[in-house]
């Protein structure tokens, strides 16, 4: 009889992979998880140090988000939101307007479609005021924010850029605010500074023709968990202000408390025009995303006119189940400090990731939040891929981008959980060294 991943490589095509590898080595097949633990088919547990691709916040199987999405489905599983509504999609749309100062939400069910509609409501807006001609984006170097086509326009990765660039409308690029591209003697707020200024420099000559700029406050994940000093986010809000462009914060990844704020720009004390969420939302369990917005913006489309409202649409646009799941989200941030918590868990991961660290074959160890990185000194094209699977061995998943090793697990780690990130992390580190490649052994590259 063939095993659950053999079934699975023959019949799904998975996400980000080269499905030929798994020719030899099959997808870890897992049956059941619990906080922060995954359990495989065969029994082994494995501590979920990436948070289900930066999903998950509290953990699997969280008993209040269990018991809402039960008592929700007793309720009203799924309803169309054209002509009708529902109170678990009013509430949390109240909810998130309280929380962000931005209300209007736009549902729809994954981050790049999020994108996708921050980046049409801006354009669109635009147009409806008299300015078709301000259509053109801005991201930052390195930025990710999504797949599909719209998305990769303002994506700056090239392995997800490239291979789609005929179907593409490029967007602008400036200069990334990366702390590690201090110059001797620079800080963290110097590079912010530099690169705010060229992005003055460009919106000097292009203001006219933008929309809008987009970015991920404080960290670019896609980017090797880049991370800039909260100046940056200020100089940019005074800038968009001043030139008449709009400001898209993508807190898909660094929302709901993974950069120590309950959103990552509240950290510089300001406010965007668009805030796209995701992941988080639902703390893992459905998919939902959500656009929040400005009054002025959502009052540019408020017309008689059907052609000057907002043209989009999703069949699940603000599903009650996951709705649900994020009303019970806000819960569980409105009846405990998680941020405070967040912090003492913190100084616990901090101490045992501490030794690996500071090892000498790391550069750049980082820290803000529930989020760890350092790049590994090495442009092996295969190291990732080894620390995976080491890390695996070790009972951990975790899966490096590129040479940046880099840690997102869920607020929900136990003394055993927090005791294997560390010993596991550094011992996986140490077999993926040693395995790299010599004129006899060829590298394999890895996405």
């Amino acid at each position: 009889m063939k095993t659950l991943a053999e079934r699975s490589r023959a019949a799904v095509w998975h996400p980000c992979t080269q499905m030929k590898r798994h020719e030899a080595r099959p997808p870890l097949a897992i049956a059941s998880a619990h906080g922060p633990w995954l359990v495989g088919t065969d029994g082994r547990r494995y501590v979920d140090g990436i948070s289900s691709w930066w999903v998950n916040l509290f953990g699997h199987g969280h008993p209040r988000l269990a018991a809402a999405l039960k008592d929700q489905l007793d309720r009203l599983d799924h309803v169309m939101l054209a002509g009708l509504t529902h109170a678990p999609v009013v509430e949390l749309s109240e909810r998130l307007a309280a929380l962000t100062g931005l209300g209007h939400a736009f549902y729809a069910s994954d981050g790049a479609s999020a994108t996708e509609i921050a980046l049409k409501m801006s354009a669109h807006c635009w147009r409806n005021q008299g300015r078709p001609q301000k259509n053109g984006f801005i991201g930052l170097a390195g930025g990710y924010h999504g797949e599909t086509v719209g998305a990769l326009s303002v994506t700056d990765v090239p392995l997800f850029r490239d291979a789609y660039a005929p179907l593409l409308r490029r967007s602008a690029v400036v200069p990334s605010p990366d702390a590690r591209g201090a110059a001797p003697g620079e800080t963290a707020a110097d590079v912010a500074h530099r690169a705010a200024r060229a992005l003055a420099a460009h919106l000097e000559q292009h203001h006219a023709h933008t929309a809008a700029l987009i970015l991920e406050p404080r960290v670019q994940c896609a980017a090797g968990f880049a991370v800039h000093d909260a100046a940056y986010l200020r100089e940019v809000r005074a800038l968009c202000d001043r030139f008449e462009v709009h400001l898209i914060a993508d807190e898909i990844a660094v929302g709901f408390g993974r950069t120590g704020h309950l959103f990552a720009h509240q950290s510089a004390g300001i406010r965007p025009d668009f805030i796209c969420l995701s992941k988080g939302l639902t703390g893992g369990l459905l998919p939902l995303s959500a656009v929040l917005t400005t009054d002025a913006v959502y009052a540019a489309f408020w017309d008689d006119d059907s052609a000057l409202g907002f043209l989009h649409s999703h069949s699940y646009t603000g599903n009650p189940l996951a709705c649900r799941a994020a009303l019970a989200v806000l819960d569980e941030f409105a009846s405990r400090d998680v941020l405070a918590d967040n912090a003492r868990l913190a100084a616990r991961v901090s101490a045992a990731l501490a030794p690996l660290l500071a090892d000498e074959r790391l550069a750049q160890p980082r820290h803000l939040g529930m989020l760890w990185a350092a790049d590994a000194r090495t442009d092996d094209p295969g190291f990732a891929q080894r620390f995976h699977h080491a890390a695996l061995e070790q009972g951990l998943l975790l899966r490096p981008i590129g040479a940046t090793l880099y840690w997102m697990p869920p607020y929900a780690l136990d003394d055993e959980a927090i005791e294997r990130l560390g010993a596991g992390s550094r011992a996986a580190f140490d077999a993926a060294w040693r395995g790299r490649p010599t004129a006899a052994t060829p590298a394999v590259v890895v996405p």
